[in-house]
């Protein structure tokens, strides 16, 4: 925690609770930020990524956003090489903790993606039916480990599934999930939008279609 401080600045701060939305009523209201950069987080990473496991819960149940988010970090490093089991368990006990898009993007396919490839997926379709925001956003983003193995099926379910959410997040979330498909196999990604195109939010359609051609663009958003 004092290292971290090392680094804090109160400007990067402020453009930060702008930027992650901590203001009333936003999705992440409340939330406290130091002011530390990504590439100086990193560096603490490094000095500390022996931590054990259990010496991490005070970072990862900090009000300050960089201590949750360097407890996050190390976590998914000991994921490789620890007690895979337990630190699955841990991270979704704690997932209240983990409530920001940049903590579920930095963890969620490190940890819950990696650990469920090769099991059941029906932990997914809970947190998918999740009322909080971050686990929703947990279950679709973690199916970007499965898309890097070549393994598109979860990510088409899980976007039916989110089409109707209300969430710009989630939106946004679903529609980059979609692209990473795309950007694999278009063809199964032409096949979704022909199904589902027309009931997509906006946002989900444009970020799922972000690098098609102008005129596929145009057609699709004429839909």
């Amino acid at each position: 925690m004092r290292r971290l401080r090392d680094f804090a600045s109160e400007e990067r701060a402020a453009v930060n609770r702008r930027f992650f939305k901590t203001g009333a009523g936003q999705y992440g209201e409340g939330d406290q930020f130091l002011g530390v950069s990504v590439p100086n987080l990193r560096t603490v990473v490094r000095e500390f990524r022996s931590l054990a496991v259990e010496e991490l819960l005070p970072l990862l149940h900090s009000s300050w956003h960089e201590e949750r988010l360097l407890a996050i970090v190390i976590l998914t490093e000991h994921y490789k090489r620890g007690d895979r089991d337990a630190i699955y368990a841990l991270y979704l006990a704690n997932t209240k903790f983990i409530n920001n898009w940049d903590l579920v993007d930095a963890s969620a396919p490190q940890i819950v993606g990696a650990h469920l490839f090769e099991r059941s997926r029906a932990p997914l379709r809970k947190l998918a039916k999740s009322k909080s925001l971050w686990e929703r956003r947990i279950a679709i983003i973690a199916t970007q480990h499965f898309i890097r193995q070549g393994d598109f099926d979860e990510t088409l379910a899980l976007a039916a599934l989110l089409l109707r959410d209300r969430e710009d997040l989630i939106h946004k979330a679903v529609g980059w999930m979609l692209r990473e498909v795309g950007n694999r196999n278009r063809a199964r990604l032409l096949s979704f939008l022909d199904a589902h195109a027309t009931s997509m939010p906006r946002t989900m359609l444009r970020y799922a279609i972000e690098k098609f051609p102008e005129d596929l663009r145009k057609r699709y958003l004429a839909l």
